[in-house]
């Protein structure tokens, strides 16, 4: 495993992190994990150097911080780093701050957390926590040796992520979403200058979404698996994403959130491989290339066979994964990302939407194309419904 600085702390982190947000489920409910696989991936990768562990308390409805605290027992706690988030949208008064943070530790078995983060800031939920002084209440349990670290994730674009560094010199480190495509600030980035900027103030940079949410390793439209298949450098696409953003020295680390043990395994040695200059010249010309391919044809080879249909739910699969593809491809256009909106949310309002998916399966039995159709519908739900 490699290891890299972590911002302004004499302390080295493992370049990949464990995302708990995607763990292993039992009949797609995400409520219910797969409790043994789960904690055998956690514990294996921890076993081969990953010291960094992150979750939230919304995650898997609020499971995941239970499994993670299971994983980390005997004798793992004391080999990582811990990392988990108070979730803003669910405060209301100053008093929940204590009450979720205590059922936090309580849920994951622990005395104190080593990385806190306040989750999912953007513009709004800056003025919240404005207005509610919760730096004041992180700063007191900071002091209280409950909390170590303090920092933040964040979803919005570049001016409003920089007035929340400058805004708190207590920060140590930030979260933000950053791979090979989401290469311009936007609503749910601040991009590559964001990423400079906070390493520039000594924040380490932990890079969450590194393959897009998935998006960037799932069987890709057959113009791009062309490219790939004839790239001098063999990687797997979820590794080029990985070596994409472990090229760059500003980032501390990439999260990952692996479900299954192959990913695990793989992801890992990856790491073993990366860092910064570690691309060649090819190597980065290569993976724009395969950007602008994938801005053009979009991330899913999905050729509407409709195998997938009909849908017992009545979800319109086909047409979700085409506007979810088109909303990739016409970032630059205003007009079209307007009219993809409209398409959605007719969707939505005809009951056909990705947030009627009950996640059962019987679709990805039937695509032909093995794509992780359940994943990639809960993404479009939760990009397009942002977007709209």
């Amino acid at each position: 495993m490699k290891y890299r600085r972590f911002g302004k702390l004499d302390w080295k982190v493992s370049a990949l992190g464990f995302g708990a947000m995607r763990l292993p489920t039992i009949g797609g409910d995400r409520s219910k994990i797969d409790e043994e696989l789960a904690i055998r991936m956690i514990r294996y990768a921890v076993d081969h150097g990953v010291n960094y562990v992150d979750t939230a308390y919304r995650y898997h409805d609020g499971k995941s911080e239970i499994l993670v605290g299971k994983a980390l027992k005997n004798g793992y706690r004391e080999k990582v780093h811990l990392a988990t988030k108070m979730p803003l949208r669910m405060v209301r008064a100053r008093e929940d701050l204590d009450n979720i943070f205590n059922d936090q530790l309580k849920k994951l078995q622990v005395e104190y957390i080593d990385n806190y983060l306040l989750h999912g800031l953007n513009e709004e939920s800056w003025a919240k926590v404005k207005e509610l002084n919760v730096i004041d209440w992180a700063e007191k349990k900071i002091a209280e040796g409950k909390i170590h670290y303090l920092g933040f994730s964040f979803h919005d674009n570049f001016d409003v992520f920089k007035n929340i560094i400058d805004s708190n010199k207590g920060w140590t480190f930030c979260q933000i979403q950053y791979n090979y495509i989401d290469t311009e600030s936007c609503d749910r980035t601040p991009g590559p200058e964001g990423l400079k900027y906070a390493s520039s103030k000594g924040l380490a940079v932990v890079v969450m979404e590194p393959i897009q949410g998935g998006n960037l390793a799932v069987k890709p439209p057959k113009e791009i698996e062309n490219i790939f298949n004839k790239a001098k450098t063999k990687r797997s696409p979820a590794e080029w994403a990985l070596s994409w953003v472990w090229n760059q020295p500003e980032v501390s680390l990439a999260l990952s959130g692996m479900s299954r043990m192959n990913q695990v395994i793989e992801n890992v040695k990856s790491a073993d491989n990366s860092g910064p200059g570690t691309m060649t010249e090819s190597d980065l010309k290569f993976i724009s290339k395969v950007r602008k391919t994938f801005l053009n044809y979009g991330f899913i080879g999905c050729t509407a066979c409709k195998y997938c249909q009909p849908c017992a739910q009545g979800v319109a699969i086909p047409e979700i994964l085409a506007v979810y593809n088109d909303y990739y491809k016409n970032q630059d256009d205003t007009m079209m990302i307007t009219e993809i909106k409209k398409i959605y949310e007719k969707l939505i309002n005809a009951g056909k939407g990705p947030d009627k998916c009950i996640r059962c399966g019987q679709c990805e039995e039937k695509c032909p194309q093995q794509l992780p159709i359940r994943n990639l519908l809960s993404r479009a739900n939760m990009t397009l419904a942002r977007a709209s």
